[in-house]
C-alpha cells in the first residue's frame, strides 16, 4: 500500500529478525524527507539500503497527522519553497502526484492603527500597496529586494553553479561569487534583520512588517547580527522556476515525504517504521531498542546531531562531539494547529474569503515588543505578545478539512524551551490562549471561530518529532553555523555519515541535503 494512502504508517517490510539476518550496504536512521532522499540515490546506485524510523509514521517534521476527524495537518512543515528543483526533477516527483500552488498573494500584515499591507509576489502589485501605505518607501523597497535578487543569482544561479549542490562552500568561495557587491556581502554575513529593513525603509510599520522574516526558527532577536541572512536563506529557492516563491503542496506537506517513501520502496529500499535505533556502531551497523543488531558498513543518520551523538555514545570522536555540542539547538518556536469554523476576519481588511487568506499572514510586533519578547523567553517567561505567521492550507485545498471548515497553522515566537515557573504540561493551555490573543487583537472573530487547537512547544517537538531541543532546523542557521561551518556529511567516524538539516545547506524541506550525503557516500566507495 502506498505511503500516501496510510498517512505514512508503513509498518515493517518484514519481521525485524528477518531484517537483522540480511546484510545491508547502508542503513539510514530516520525516515524524514532527507533520509528518504539519500536512500533513493544510494539504491539507484545499486546499494542495498534499509531505512529505520523510530516512530510509527514516516516523515519526521514533514509528515501529516489527523488530530481531529477530517482535518489533515502537518505538525511542523507548512509550506514548500526550498525543495530543490534538481531533486524534484531527478526523482520525478510530479509523476508521483506532486502538485503545489504558489502563494502569489504574498505576505499580508495588519497593523494596530487599522492600516495594513499586502506584499504581493508580483512586483507591480506589491509596489502599489507600498505606495498606498508608505509612498516614500517604494524606491527603498525596490532597492532592498534588488540586493536579495543579486545575492540569490550570485550564489544560487538557475541551472549549473548552485552552491547548495555538493560540498559546502567556504567563506572565501562565497565572497568570490559576491565580488564587489558590498550590500550583498552584508546581507549574507553581517546585517541584523532590523538593520537591513531600516537601511532601506523609513516607515516603521513597513519595517516591523518584515522583521519576522529574519528570525524564523532562530533563537535570536531581529536586532542581532546575521539575522538578515535567515531571510535570505528562506528567499533563495527556485521552485517551479519562480525565485523566492513559496507555496502549498496539494494534500499537505507530508505528501512530499510520503511520495519519497514510495519512490524509495520502488527503488528497492526497505523502509521500516516503528523500529527505533538504540545504538550506532560506525563501520558495524546499529542496534535496535529491542536488542536486535543489524549490520551495515555504512550508517547514515538523518537524526539531529545531538540525537546522533547519544546513539554513538563512546563511539563518538572527541573533536566531533565538541563540534556538535557547540551548535545551539534550543528551540524557541511554538507550532499551533487550529481547526476553524471560519477563516480569520481581520479588522483592517474584513472578510473570511479574501485574497490575503491565500498567502501568508504575519501579526507584527513593535520594535519594543520584539525586544521584550525575546528577553522574556530567554528568562523562561512568556512574552505579552507573540509574533505569529499564519498559513491556511484549506483555502487552497478543500481536501484537508471537512466541508465548510478550515485549517490554520500557526508558527509563533518566542517561547522558552523550559519555563522558570511551571512547565509545558501545566502551561500549554496558557500558551495556546496567548497565540490566539496575539492574533485576536487584529481579528474580529478570534477566538470565536476556533473549533479545536493543538499546541506544540519545543519539548513537544522534541518528543513527538524527534528533534533535540525542539529546534526545527537541527541547530541554528545563523552565518556562524552555515556553509562549511555546518556539520559535514562525512564524519570523522569511518562509515558514519549525516544527511539531515544539520548539514549544508541547512534547515527547511530542501532534500538536497540527502542527495549531497548520498553523493559523498558514493564518492567514498
Amino acid at each position: 500500500m502506498k505511503a500516501v494512502e496510510v498517512l505514512g504508517r508503513v509498518g515493517l517490510p518484514a519481521p525485524v529478525r528477518e531484517l537483522a539476518a540480511q546484510r545491508w550496504d547502508a542503513i539510514v536512521v530516520g525516515a524524514g524527507h532527507n533520509g528518504l532522499t539519500c536512500a533513493i540515490y544510494l539504491a539507484r546506485a545499486g546499494r542495498k539500503v534499509l531505512v529505520l524510523e523510530a516512530r510509527e509514521r514516516i516523515g519526521g517534521a514533514c509528515t501529516l497527522d489527523e488530530p481531529w476527524p477530517g482535518f489533515r495537518v502537518s505538525p511542523c512543515a507548512y509550506l514548500a519553497g526550498l525543495l530543490h528543483p534538481r531533486v524534484i526533477a531527478e526523482l520525478d516527483l510530479p509523476a508521483r502526484g506532486f502538485r503545489w500552488t504558489p502563494a502569489r498573494n504574498g505576505l499580508f500584515v495588519p497593523f494596530e492603527d487599522g492600516t495594513s499591507v499586502q506584499l504581493w509576489e508580483d512586483d507591480a502589485a506589491c509596489e502599489a500597496e507600498i505606495a498606498r501605505l508608505a509612498p516614500g518607501d517604494v524606491a527603498g523597497w525596490r532597492a532592498m529586494y534588488a540586493v536579495m535578487r543579486r545575492l540569490r543569482d550570485a550564489l544560487r544561479p538557475e541551472g549549473a553553479g548552485d552552491l547548495w549542490v555538493g560540498r559546502p562552500p567556504t567563506r572565501e568561495q562565497l565572497e568570490e561569487r559576491i565580488g564587489a557587491d558590498a550590500e550583498a556581502r552584508s546581507l549574507l554575513f553581517e546585517w541584523s534583520m532590523a538593520e537591513y529593513a531600516e537601511r532601506y525603509l523609513e516607515d516603521e510599520r513597513l519595517q516591523c512588517a518584515v522583521l519576522g522574516q529574519g528570525i524564523i526558527g532562530t533563537n535570536a532577536s531581529p536586532f542581532d547580527p546575521g539575522t538578515a541572512s535567515i531571510h535570505f536563506h528562506h528567499s533563495s529557492g527556485r521552485m517551479g522556476g519562480m525565485p523566492g516563491m513559496w507555496g502549498y503542496v496539494e494534500g499537505g506537506m507530508g505528501q512530499v515525504s510520503f511520495m519519497l517513501c514510495d519512490i524509495a520502496r520502488d527503488a528497492g529500499v526497505a523502509v521500516a517504521a516503528g523500529a527505533p535505533v538504540a545504538r550506532i556502531t560506525p563501520g558495524v551497523g546499529v542496534e535496535l531498542a529491542g536488542g536486535e543488531r543489524i549490520a551495515a558498513p555504512v550508517v547514515v543518520s538523518n537524526a539531529d546531531p545531538r540525537t546522533t551523538l547519544n546513539l554513538l555514545g563512546e563511539n563518538a570522536a572527541a573533536e566531533w562531539r565538541a563540534q556538535v555540542e557547540a551548535v545551539p539547538i534550543a528551540g524557541c518556536t511554538v507550532k499551533v494547529n487550529v481547526a476553524l469554523a471560519a477563516l480569520p476576519d481581520f479588522a483592517a481588511r474584513p472578510g473570511t474569503r479574501e485574497p490575503h487568506h491565500k498567502g501568508q499572514i504575519n501579526t507584527p510586533l513593535t520594535k519594543d515588543e520584539w525586544r521584550a519578547g525575546f528577553a522574556a523567553a530567554r528568562a523562561g517567561a512568556l512574552p505579552e505578545q507573540l509574533w505569529t505567521e499564519l498559513y491556511f492550507q484549506s483555502a487552497h485545498d478543500a481536501s484537508v478539512a471537512p466541508a465548510g471548515l478550515h485549517t490554520m497553522s500557526v508558527f509563533a515566537q518566542y517561547v522558552p524551551y523550559s519555563f522558570a515557573e511551571g512547565d509545558w504540561e501545566s502551561r500549554r493551555a496558557e500558551v495556546g490562549a496567548l497565540v490566539l490573543a496575539s492574533l485576536g487583537r487584529f481579528c474580529r472573530n478570534m477566538p470565536a471561530a476556533v473549533i479545536d487547537i493543538e499546541v506544540m512547544g519545543p519539548p513537544d517537538i522534541e518528543r513527538e518529532v524527534g528533534l533535540a531541543g525542539g529546534h526545527i532546523f537541527q541547530g541554528e542557521c545563523l552565518p556562524d553555523y552555515m556553509w562549511d561551518r555546518r556539520l559535514a556529511a562525512r564524519t570523522p567516524m569511518a562509515g558514519l555519515f549525516l544527511c539531515g538539516a544539520c548539514t549544508h545547506p541547512g534547515g527547511s524541506v530542501i532534500a538536497i541535503n540527502g542527495r549531497n550525503a548520498a553523493m559523498e557516500i558514493l564518492a567514498a566507495d
